[in-house]
């Protein structure tokens, strides 16, 4: 008798979740909600139906937010943001706390409300959403109680805008508003239309628990209002959840605003397979992986690669497998797929499976006749360049591919545009150790898929976007360095005195690129002169051919990033003695260019800068994670890749070293192009280079016009991130270029930067060289 022949003679009776509570608050709330905002609901207005989507049926009247809701809830968290923040973190951990507690204390009500109106299966809610939501209030609840003490030299950002998604309605929540509070923010909050009402729900606990009037506030409306929120002047910090198109649409409304942003964004998550894995666990991780919340998961194991030999019987069990999920009533405990979201995204997911090439399977499985139910599906047999295999469903659907070797099975996890999650099934640990590193992804799963929790930072990479929400990364997003920066007026170069003949310094400078100096390939170069009007000698005015050629060193030089820290540490200990023994050289550029007398300190400075890197270089390590999972999750640092940087005017020698220094020590490469009105000293730098050992393509040097070369480094697709020291204006230029690739980017949005204090070096330079990749490796049991 096979399972399903044994499931069928016994059959599952009904075990549904009664609905009474939720459907009772429902009506005592008159079924019609209005805004909360100032601590208290407003009355309802015009707005738009919450349907459940498993039924149709029409659960509440939500209103629609228009301007002067969103102004009066900013002017409301405005005004309660100075003293929430004044409270100090241990006063915020009490409220938090209190938070936790009364989720708690209505987790059953909460479950219900939201299977209600999301549709996913209740032991979904009840199991993961509920209890991970009351973890997030806990966890930042002991952040609050430590920032003071752990966190000292930062403060809040002052009023965030959140907008969340519809598939983990209070997950969600609580993963934005938790650490928001927990640093000193106040918060405009919208959540998705669809599913409002627990966010309401919460509101109310707000309420009971006495949080203060203004610290939370939330709207509710569709897109309109969140692009309001967005774009609003008295918003500080924007963090969105959702899909990649309305990420990219969000940077280019914030580029040049000064709004702090973090965007987690879409995936196409692949679920890798050994032929040593253990076929049963891993056939349960699949169903993990790809149907949890009908598949309407960002981090979802949506591309199964398997290795060749393994395939054929693997897709056979999985195909049993499937066959005994359960589709029905979201509310019977003993469904496995519940409705999804809409009509419109069931029918959108159905006609891109009947589009769908490669061989495909849906299990006879009985669909209820009403509401939004769509069955498991897999289609093998894909190619790595299908559209499926490629973009994100976003329904119950898997894509199926082979592999031979490991490096093939990393090239085809790395082949898509997106960087969120992975994960990894093998017994072997040590090929499990060797393959995780070299996925591009913010979190890898060994041995197991969507394990979450608050201690562990979760956020990707590519057009999955950037920032990391959970643990000490996710509150050090809502924080910023404390204190404020002067305006910063952009430096003009020195115009010369009329008289051709070059000073005491005269020599042809060129760009340095993949380890040799060239000629830029316009063949034009200016004349620098000193602040008296000599001649000092020719820059070379680098144009976009000459950054392409650069990137191109700078891919070219990838073993860079997987060399040891040690390593690195010894090349730029080596550049630190070379610029040493030719200190005085130094220092009379300096003092040429800047016609000042500070070169001896400024070359000083970036002596000791050079060993300040290296000593960081194998000590930015990452760190074990307290998490409620058997085994070890552990934070890794790991490169960005390439980095383009314009580098700081006023400082043409230390603001070099300070942005090339961090660069190498984390082992990234660069494209840096030099200080504008006064670029020798970078050319002249590149004889340390070139004495120093620095591999050919790890620092790529250019000299020329900021405005010119910036679009051109910001819109590049193989470059990994693009800072921006310049004096000139062009922050919002290049996060508005960035956009299209969703590059991470840090500019300085016209304000200064003590480049020989604290300021120019430290730990915000390294983080902005690292990226965070959170590996869970679970103990089996």
């Amino acid at each position: 008798m096979t399972e399903q022949q044994s499931d069928q003679m016994t059959g599952y009776g009904p075990a549904r979740e009664s609905a009474a509570e939720a459907l009772a608050w429902l009506v005592d709330q008159g079924d019609r909600f209005g805004h909360f905002i100032d601590g208290a609901f407003t009355a309802p207005g015009n707005g738009f139906m919450s349907h459940n989507p498993a039924t149709g049926e029409v659960l509440a009247t939500l209103t629609q937010a228009g301007a002067r809701d969103v102004d009066a809830a900013v002017d409301a968290a405005r005004k309660a943001q100075g003293k929430w923040h004044r409270l100090g973190g241990k006063g915020r951990a009490r409220h938090l706390y209190a938070l936790a507690r009364m989720i708690q204390k209505h987790a059953r009500l909460f479950a219900v409300l939201e299977v209600l109106d999301n549709g996913k299966p209740i032991r979904e809610a009840r199991d993961i959403d509920i209890p991970l939501a009351q973890r997030h209030f806990y966890h930042h609840a002991g952040l609050a109680q430590l920032i003071d003490s752990e966190c000292p030299d930062t403060e809040p950002h002052g009023v965030c805008g959140q907008i969340i998604p519809w598939n983990f309605p209070l997950l969600m929540l609580a993963w934005k508003l938790a650490p928001a509070l927990a640093a000193g923010n106040t918060v405009i909050l919208k959540p998705a239309e669809q599913t409002s009402l627990t966010a309401l729900l919460f509101a109310d606990i707000c309420r009971q628990a006495g949080l203060p009037k203004g610290v939370v506030n939330i709207v509710t409306g569709d897109g309109t209002v969140g692009e309001m929120i967005v774009t609003h002047a008295g918003i500080d910090k924007i963090a969105f959840t959702g899909s990649t198109a309305v990420g990219r649409r969000i940077r280019e409304l914030t580029a040049g605003s000064g709004k702090a942003l973090t965007l987690e964004l879409g995936g196409k998550s692949p679920f890798i397979v050994f032929d040593d894995a253990d076929p049963d666990s891993a056939v349960e991780g699949v169903v993990d992986a790809i149907w949890l919340n009908q598949g309407q998961v960002c981090c979802a194991g949506s591309r199964l690669l398997l290795q060749e030999s393994i395939a054929e019987a693997f897709l056979d069990k999985l195909r049993a497998r499937m066959a005994r999920l359960r589709v029905g009533d979201p509310l019977d405990k003993n469904t496995d797929i519940g409705a999804m979201i809409d009509m419109t995204a069931r029918d959108r997911v159905a006609a891109l499976v009947e589009g769908a090439g490669g061989a495909r399977f849906t299990p006879d499985t009985p669909l209820p006749e009403t509401g939004a139910f769509c069955p498991p599906t897999l289609i093998a047999g894909l190619s790595p360049a299908d559209p499926l295999m490629q973009d994100e469903i976003f329904g119950p659907v898997l894509v199926s591919t082979t592999f031979r070797t490991p490096a093939e099975a990393v090239a085809l996890a790395n082949d898509t545009r997106y960087g969120l999650a992975a994960s990894v099934w093998s017994e072997d640990i040590s090929r499990a150790l060797v393959v995780a590193p070299q996925l591009a992804a913010g979190v890898v799963w060994v041995n197991g898929t969507n394990m979450l929790d608050a201690a562990a930072p979760f956020g990707g990479l590519r057009e999955s976007g950037f920032g990391r929400e959970g643990g000490w990364e996710g509150l050090a997003a809502y924080t910023r360095p404390a204190g404020k920066s002067r305006p910063l007026a952009r430096i003009a170069p020195f115009a010369g005195n009329g008289d051709p003949a070059a000073g005491d310094i005269d020599r042809t400078a060129k760009l340095y690129i993949g380890g040799k100096q060239v000629r830029p390939d316009g063949g034009y170069s200016r004349n620098v002169y000193g602040k008296a009007g000599k001649l000092l000698g020719q820059a070379p005015m680098a144009a976009r051919k000459d950054i392409r050629n650069a990137v191109e060193a700078a891919r070219g030089a990838s073993a860079w990033g997987r060399s040891t820290g040690h390593q690195r540490a010894q090349i730029l200990y080596y550049m630190a003695e070379n610029l040493s023994a030719r200190a005085d050289d130094f220092t009379r550029l300096v003092n040429h260019m800047t016609g000042t007398r500070g070169g001896a300190k400024e070359v000083e400075a970036a002596i000791d800068r050079l060993f300040t890197c290296a000593a960081w270089a194998d000590k930015m390590d990452g760190r074990s994670v307290d998490t409620p999972v058997p085994g070890l999750t552990l934070t890794l640092r790991q490169p960005v890749g390439v980095i383009g940087a314009l580098c700081p005017d006023e400082a043409p020698l230390l603001g070099l070293v300070s942005v090339l220094g961090p660069i190498m020590a984390m082992g990234n490469r660069a494209v840096l192009v030099a200080s504008e009105p006064f670029p020798l000293a970078a050319l002249e730098f590149v004889q340390v280079l070139e004495t120093s050992d620095v591999p050919a393509g790890v620092a790529n040097l250019l000299s020329g016009c900021h405005e010119d070369l910036a679009p051109t480094l910001a819109g590049h697709m193989d470059i990994d991130a693009v800072w921006s020291f310049s004096s000139s204006d062009l922050s919002g230029a290049i996060e508005r270029d960035s956009a299209a690739s969703l590059k991470r980017t840090w500019v300085n949005h016209g304000t200064t930067r003590d480049w020989p204090g604290p300021q120019g070096e430290g730990r915000a330079f390294l983080d902005a060289a690292t990226e965070i990749k959170t590996l869970w490796l679970p103990a089996a049991l």
